[in-house]
């Protein structure tokens, strides 16, 4: 059996003087390559595990293991997609995607034509030397989503990065994801309230809930990654949707 890549052991997490748990007894095993979407109401703690897979805090109790090796620090090979873009607008779309890189060491040539390749994969091609404020939203998402992979990490971790677009965009991006998903292959775990998107994306989507935060149940997606779009008609793709999302209303 294929050992967890990503292993939570039994985590809580308290942030009061009271000691009041916001996530509690909360254990999975994720391997390597999976797409794993976090769905639950606000406040029950997705984020949190974001942050703590990325080392940018620590459980109260519990510990958390990349490859064997337990998170204890700021996480190497990983990028982290959050809600909004992030983008430094006094850059231009491709310094903003070269500057993680920039900040870790010096820019190769190869650096500057990944970077442009990569753009161009995503229809940004005519945009590298433009600022944010001169791009839409779907851009701006666009240029964090390469800059996040442009390294190619070995996890990437999304924080509700679609939540603020519109529909159209949002199928657009998701399309565009899953072949870069594919192409690159991290492992990613992805936080959303949108169902839809979570079963278009995921291997797997875990129902977190209650308060302290705690998994309610876990969906295994049975439709192979890629997928095309034509899935969101189909039946047994919607029952499912229509399952989780009675029991998050429950």
């Amino acid at each position: 059996m294929q050992a967890p890549y990503i292993q939570f052991k039994e985590i809580g997490l308290s942030y009061d003087k009271d000691q009041r748990d916001t996530i509690c007894g909360f254990s999975l095993d994720i391997k390597e390559g999976e797409f794993i979407s976090i769905v639950g109401k606000s406040g029950c703690g997705k984020t949190s595990l974001l942050q703590m897979v990325a080392g940018m805090q620590i459980p109260t109790t519990g510990w958390i293991t990349i490859g064997g090796h337990e998170v204890k620090e700021p996480v190497d090979k990983l990028s982290y997609v959050f809600q909004k873009p992030i983008l430094l607008e006094w850059k231009t779309i491709l310094e903003n995607v070269l500057l993680p890189l920039q900040l870790k060491r010096k820019l190769t040539e190869k650096d500057m034509n990944k970077a442009k390749e990569m753009l161009d994969r995503v229809g940004l091609s005519d945009a590298i030397h433009k600022f944010p404020y001169e791009c839409s939203g779907g851009m701006q998402s666009r240029v964090a989503i390469i800059r996040a992979l442009l390294d190619q990490p070995k996890i990437l971790l999304m924080d509700e990065p679609f939540s603020a677009l519109d529909s159209f965009t949002r199928d657009q991006l998701h399309v565009q994801l899953n072949e870069l998903i594919d192409m690159y292959k991290p492992t990613v775990l992805f936080v959303t309230h949108d169902l839809q998107e979570a079963f278009y994306l995921s291997d797997r989507i875990i129902l977190l809930g209650g308060k302290p935060g705690r998994i309610l149940q876990e969906y295994q997606v049975p439709f192979t990654r890629p997928r095309q779009k034509s899935i969101l008609i189909d039946q047994s793709f919607f029952n499912f949707q229509q399952d989780l999302h009675e029991r998050l209303q429950s």
